[in-house]
């Protein structure tokens, strides 16, 4: 008897998936809920575990491949039947899969993940009716699958039917690809000493999604420093303590968002995201907090963060980074952010300008702490600052808005007995 190993549900607007490796080989003796597959999303890695004990059998999706939620991936044998012994019966082939194309295809970028609504179906075939893999490619193309004479069951439009249509240039016009500058061939000796890597899934996303952000928004950054003496030194006298306390570091994310909640609140625009012909105000909190990993940045979402504390936002950070180091964040941990954070201090930047995480209309970088001469009180004095940069959609916050925010989280920063008392 076997068992299927399918695909999982992938989490809200999510419809397809790359096998990213196989953790064992047919044959391999396997135990219930051990990790067996690998799966890269446009948003997350996620792994498959083992729904039974046994060995397992076929291997039916292979490194590379693209799937659909519930596609078979494989099979797990009882009784130590492996596969290629004739005792396993061989797993039934997936579903008709589209053309290579498919999976070269970039996938439509995911608004679900930070918040927007979700994807429109086209007109006349709801996302039900024909499948997700449909309803984004009718999107990203402009076919239309009513036109289209459906060879699924019950006379669907199938993801192949859709290419073939597009393929065959029935597709609207779509606007002009951003132009692509072509990679000049490199030298004999130097192209032997190449190595070519297909983008990761997660890399791609994060690859058009930065650049959608530059193309779609009026973006513009400002600038200020803030003096970190007060929390450096509320921080060294208190870290200790705090750690045995709450089970987490006293780090300066806490202080940060916090700073950050009070200027949302004082400028709601930069908390805002449009909308076609409306700005949407968020009268809630959900601060993004960038984690950087070995396949790419993502973006786990601390939600309510004006509800928690210094010692819950830190703990629910510490989570996250850790999570995000082992690939377990869920997609669901990186949906809804309302408002970014950004650290590039801690690899050692100076300042930058963050791209904005779309639809949100700002993101905050901070940057490495360094002493540098400032005056107080007449006086030339060697202080730890840190420069702020505030990335914002000019389209929906102005010039006095971005400076008042930056001024806000200065403030707040520099006198963080305002943080404690809702100042």
């Amino acid at each position: 008897m076997a068992t299927e190993i399918r695909v999982p549900t992938l989490g809200e607007s999510v419809s397809e998936a790359t096998i990213g490796r196989w953790f064992k080989k047919p044959g391999d003796t396997v135990k219930a809920d051990e990790p067996l597959v690998e799966l890269e999303t446009d948003k997350v890695t996620l792994e498959v575990n083992a729904p039974a004990s046994g060995q397992l059998g076929d291997i039916v999706a292979k490194d590379g491949e693209t799937v659909e939620p519930g596609a078979l991936l494989g099979s797990i044998v009882e009784g130590g039947a492996a596969a290629g012994n004739g005792a396993a019966p061989k797993a039934e082939a997936p579903k008709a899969e589209a053309p290579k194309a498919a999976a070269e295809a970039p996938a439509k970028s995911s608004s679900a993940s930070y918040g927007s609504h979700g994807d429109a179906a086209p007109k006349g075939h709801s996302a039900g009716d024909n499948g997700p893999a449909v309803a984004r490619l009718a999107q990203e193309s402009g076919v239309d699958p009513s036109s289209l004479k459906g060879s699924g069951k019950d006379g669907r439009v199938t993801k192949g039917d859709m290419l073939s249509a597009i393929s065959a240039g029935s597709a609207a016009p779509a606007p002009a690809p951003a132009p692509q500058v072509a990679r000049a061939p490199s030298a004999p000796d130097d192209a032997s000493r190449e190595e070519r890597v297909r983008m990761t899934k997660l890399r791609q996303t994060i690859a058009r999604r930065l650049k959608d952000a530059q193309n779609t928004a009026a973006m513009l950054t400002t600038f200020n420093d803030v003096d970190m003496s007060a929390v450096m030194s509320l921080r060294q006298q208190y870290k200790d303590v705090f750690e045995k306390k709450h089970g987490a570091k006293l780090g300066f994310m806490g202080f940060f968002t916090k700073a950050v909640i009070g200027a949302l609140k004082d400028v709601p625009a930069v908390n805002a995201e449009i909308d076609g012909q409306d700005i949407v105000y968020k009268n809630y909190y959900h601060v993004g907090i960038a984690v950087g990993t070995d396949k790419g940045l993502v973006v786990p979402v601390v939600r309510d963060a004006d509800q928690l504390s210094i010692a819950g936002i830190e703990k629910a950070i510490t989570g996250f980074g850790r999570k995000a180091r082992d690939g377990k964040l869920s997609i669901e941990e990186m949906q809804g952010g309302t408002f970014t954070i950004t650290n590039g201090g801690i690899y050692g930047s100076l300042m930058s300008t963050p791209i904005l995480n779309a639809p949100q209309s700002g993101i905050l970088g901070m940057h490495r702490i360094e002493e540098r001469p400032v005056v107080r009180g007449g006086k030339i004095e060697a202080r730890p600052m840190m420069y702020l940069a505030l990335s914002y959609d000019h389209r929906i916050v102005d010039g006095k808005e971005a400076v008042t925010f930056l001024v806000r989280v200065k403030e707040a920063l520099e006198d963080p007995a305002r943080l404690v008392l809702d100042l």
